[in-house]
């Protein structure tokens, strides 16, 4: 009898490239399943609830199924709605809220497949998992306070209370002006001398308007050092200076999970950048595949679902030979 959860091809993360997976597999006739620990383009659905895209509606296309918005660049709500609608086109077999815990490779060169729910077996394994699930911490006392967040969703939250915003690139940029927008009295606090290279060309005069204005008050070559109840100490070039504090919004950046890419077996250097073929996306694991940002250790600044939507196609070609 055969196994009911044995699959050509199981799939880790049901994000935009994970699911591009899923239909590149169903292409070939390769049976598969995708587990996500979380929501439907989970990463997506955590973003902030008006964040527009940098990429327009075409570069976030999956499937060839049109992605057709008002204005050129969609936003956050439009994108977890498109992507839904794909996964309902395609019928994607998708498990939803079931964490994977461990992949290992066991004597008939199969992957035995440990998550939250069940056992799975399976021919070949993608790892297409993002990087937003880890945040980068400050390591400053009073980071565990219920007042800082790592993952900002809606400006309202923070109408006229005293915001911290740390990080000064899109989405610390974002959130500081959200939130002043509500009412906030907002504080950046930038380790560098100026804005994030990144920053959307639409959003950098506002925001540097707004620095100018002293509507919102930016100290750069700065950094967190202490958050306490009701204020924080904040390190400047003219010394410490302590104002009152309401929330932290802590916009440093995110990582893949690397300790989860080492417990699959997969080489990770120095550099943390995954060890991996270019041309075919398989890891030093015979069989086991690298898609989407998660190939860019560190570095998250170099893919986006626009120029990873290829690995899909890359994995699969791989697999059918």
């Amino acid at each position: 009898m055969a196994n009911q959860n044995h699959y050509d091809v199981l799939i880790i993360g049901a994000g935009p490239i994970g699911m591009a997976c899923a239909i590149e597999a169903q292409k070939a006739n390769l049976s598969y399943v995708i587990i996500e620990k979380g929501a439907l383009v989970n990463s997506l659905f955590n973003y902030p609830v008006f964040m527009t895209f940098f990429s327009t509606s075409q570069k976030l296309e999956i499937g060839g199924v049109p992605f057709v918005t008002i204005s050129p660049k969609p936003n956050r709500n439009e994108a977890v709605e498109y992507y839904r609608r794909v996964a309902e086109k395609f019928d994607l077999n998708i498990h939803l809220f079931e964490r994977v815990q461990q992949v290992v490779k066991n004597d008939q060169d199969l992957f035995g497949i440990n998550t939250s729910k069940t056992n799975y077996t399976a021919d070949h394994v993608i790892v297409a998992t993002g990087f937003y699930d880890v945040p980068l911490l400050m390591g400053v006392p009073g980071e565990d306070l219920p007042k800082v967040t790592h993952y900002y969703k809606d400006p309202h939250l923070y109408a006229f209370q005293n915001v911290v915003v740390v990080g000064a690139n899109n989405s610390g940029v974002d959130a500081a002006l959200e939130t002043y927008r509500k009412g906030a009295k907002v504080t950046m606090v930038v380790r560098s001398g100026d804005l994030g290279p990144h920053v959307k060309y639409w959003v950098r005069p506002d925001i540097q308007n707004r620095i100018k204005e002293g509507e919102i008050k930016a100290f750069f070559n700065s950094e967190l050092v202490e958050i306490r109840d009701g204020e924080v100490e904040i390190k400047t070039p003219d010394g410490i200076k302590t104002i009152p504090n309401d929330f932290v919004i802590a916009m440093t950046g995110y990582q893949p999970d690397f300790s989860m890419l080492r417990k699959f077996g997969i080489d990770l250097p120095e550099s943390l950048c995954p060890v991996y073929n270019e041309e075919t996306m398989e890891t030093n694991v015979k069989g086991l595949y690298l898609a989407g940002v998660v190939c860019g250790g560190l570095d998250t600044h170099k893919l986006f679902i626009e120029n990873s939507r290829v690995h899909a196609e890359m994995i699969v070609k791989d697999i059918v030979g």
